[in-house]
């Protein structure tokens, strides 16, 4: 008699996910070494359920020269506020709330794929022009006075990915914040350097630079620009987070992408790839 099939759990909807983070009972495991603010992992535990997350206090945000003190934690959940209202959840669930080190942000954690077919998103390669199924982003030094044309996947994930971060102002999108999982989604992660009022769109993803946009992005934005209105739910959300010029700013590059139609190009007045890449 053969074993009974394995019905895979359901994954919890956002607002479900939401409500466990936001009030769950959240237990520190251990510490993101890599990361250069404070990046904790937890578990959480809340009404029966029980999952793995990341708690960034606000206590341990690094200065920044260009941004608040303390404002990063809001600015991650307004990225995930904008990224719910396009419909394609590239954010994973992330909410404000106290914790054992004070308020900070509380996220979900997602555990990257590691299996050996995984598509690649990014690459170098030896080649001055990207080949069939890539989009370049320019030339890197690989050390001993050598470049390589850095490339990512042409995508739809990706180019939605575009998108969404040229809406949030994304100053700091590199290779190690895009996180493929096994059931074929890739998410986005570490959103503290954005919504600055000021062009700080630095990001691995340049490759549509100029093209023009999908139909299915200016339907994004086109409800972007309507849920972003004052009065609106949304906008009044964005308000606990972000300034009044800094909403202005977002209104602003949201009416000028549907204007343009296109994808941003870089505007020389900021490097364009953050750095380090990855």
């Amino acid at each position: 008699m053969s074993a009974p099939e394995r019905i895979p759990a359901r994954r919890l909807t956002p607002a479900e996910l939401e409500e466990h983070l936001r009030h769950g009972e959240l237990t520190v495991r251990g510490r993101v070494r890599e990361a250069s603010n404070a990046v904790l992992y937890c578990t959480v535990e809340h009404d029966g359920w029980s999952g793995a997350c990341v708690y960034k206090p606000v206590a341990g945000e690094r200065p920044l020269w260009d941004f608040p003190d303390g404002t990063l934690a809001e600015r991650e959940v307004a990225a995930y506020e904008i990224s719910r209202a396009t419909g394609w959840d590239l954010v994973p669930p992330t909410v404000l709330r106290d914790g054992p080190y004070g308020r900070g942000m509380v996220q979900e954690w997602i555990a990257a794929s590691d299996e050996d077919d995984s598509p690649e998103l990014l690459a170098l390669i030896e080649d001055e022009e990207p080949g069939p199924g890539w989009k370049a982003v320019g030339f890197a030094e690989v050390g001993e006075g050598r470049t390589a044309l850095l490339v990512h996947a042409d995508d739809p994930r990706l180019r939605r990915l575009a998108v969404l971060d040229a809406v949030i102002n994304n100053g700091d999108r590199k290779g190690g914040h895009l996180l493929p999982t096994a059931d074929g989604r890739v998410y986005a992660i570490d959103h503290g350097v954005t919504f600055h009022a000021e062009d700080r769109l630095r990001t691995l993803l340049w490759g549509w630079a100029g093209d023009p946009l999908t139909e299915e992005a200016l339907a994004v934005l086109k409800r972007l620009a309507e849920e972003t209105a004052e009065g609106e739910p949304l906008a009044a959300r964005l308000a606990e987070c972000l300034t009044e010029e800094e909403i202005a700013a977002l209104r602003e590059r949201i009416a000028t992408m549907l204007s343009s139609g296109t994808h941003p190009q870089p505007s020389g007045e900021w490097p364009p790839i953050p750095w380090p890449p990855v």
